[in-house]
């Protein structure tokens, strides 16, 4: 961790020292560190909107889930509050995407004080290298440096993390596990739907026309599921820190030119403008506003996107309708 990281942690650390001393007891909440469901369950931390949207699914009412990124917000680039320190400090479990995606997370546990569990919902799920190649499986930290983090984009994956976090949920509150168990294989069912779903949609579009062009690299796993053409991407990183160079963004130009790439996909957490400035130059079009990709979040609480089915669905209704299908 950058030394701006570790000084913004020590700042909010004290800021939540003081909230935490006028609070006296609490829900397991905290206003303004996202989305968290109402009742007096067991009080879970989960880091992003996708593995909130799981903790919720699996965990029903008998959890209190505190999401700490809120929605359409990047988590390659969040930094803690003193609100998630307080949440984390009050929290039984702390549910995590893993493969490095929280680079802030170990710190702001240490700074909370947090003696609770950690469930890294990554842990068996195949990794992919950052070059699109096939990586090893996480390390028990499921923090492997070099892979891409992006591992709910494959339905198979998500199977793979409900069912840690399931584990997870039923090993800390035991006298639910029969629910918890319940809700999973209801919602593994509705993800071997969601991924033979996607699969006849792709099936509908000729190979050679599958290309395509994101925002940054956040799809590789989708790209490999469902047999697609990754052709490039505006920023080219896993995260989203990394700029064009005059090249990169000349041989990005040229190539979706010559393989005849149709468009351009924006996300819905990261600003357009660099994919339209591209896409001008390439001719094609630009798929965003309502129609941008959920790479890093999901949507807005209550909106047909709110929910991880919801948000992939839009992925391929939206991927499938541009290219044609």
């Amino acid at each position: 961790m950058k030394y701006g990281q570790h000084m913004i942690i020590a700042a909010a650390t004290a800021a939540a020292l003081v909230l935490l001393g006028g609070c006296g007891s609490g829900d397991g909440t905290a206003e303004g560190s996202g989305n968290a469901s109402a009742g007096t369950g067991l009080a879970v931390v989960a880091t992003t909107p996708e593995v909130a949207d799981f903790v919720r699914t699996i965990g029903g009412s008998d959890v209190t889930v505190t999401q700490i990124i809120k929605p359409n917000v990047d988590p390659h680039e969040y930094e803690p509050t003193p609100a998630d320190i307080q949440s984390i400090g009050k929290a039984a479990i702390v549910v995590k995407n893993g493969v490095g995606l929280e680079k802030w997370l170990d710190q702001t546990i240490e700074s909370a004080g947090f003696k609770g569990t950690v469930v890294d919902s990554s842990q068996g799920v195949t990794l992919r290298e950052g070059d699109h190649e096939e990586g090893e499986e996480g390390n028990e930290e499921g923090e492997a440096e070099g892979h891409d983090p992006h591992i709910w984009h494959n339905p198979l994956n998500a199977k793979t993390m409900v069912t840690n976090i399931e584990n997870g949920l039923a090993t800390a509150d035991p006298a639910h596990a029969d629910v918890f168990a319940g809700n999973l294989k209801s919602y593994s069912a509705e993800l071997d739907k969601l991924d033979a779903d996607n699969e006849a949609a792709f099936a509908r579009i000729p190979a050679d026309q599958r290309k395509l062009v994101t925002n940054h690299d956040a799809f590789g796993y989708y790209v490999d599921r469902y047999k697609l053409e990754f052709v490039g991407s505006v920023i080219p990183s896993l995260d989203t820190s990394a700029e064009l160079s005059a090249k990169q963004l000349n041989d990005l130009i040229a190539k979706i030119k010559a393989t005849g790439t149709k468009a351009i996909f924006a996300e819905t957490s990261l600003p357009p403008k660099s994919a339209e400035a591209i896409a001008n130059q390439a001719g094609v079009k630009v798929i965003g506003g309502e129609d941008a990709l959920y790479g890093d979040s999901i949507g807005a609480e209550g909106t047909p996107q709110g929910t991880y089915l919801g948000a992939e669905r839009h992925n391929t209704q939206v991927i499938v309708t541009a290219l044609g299908g």
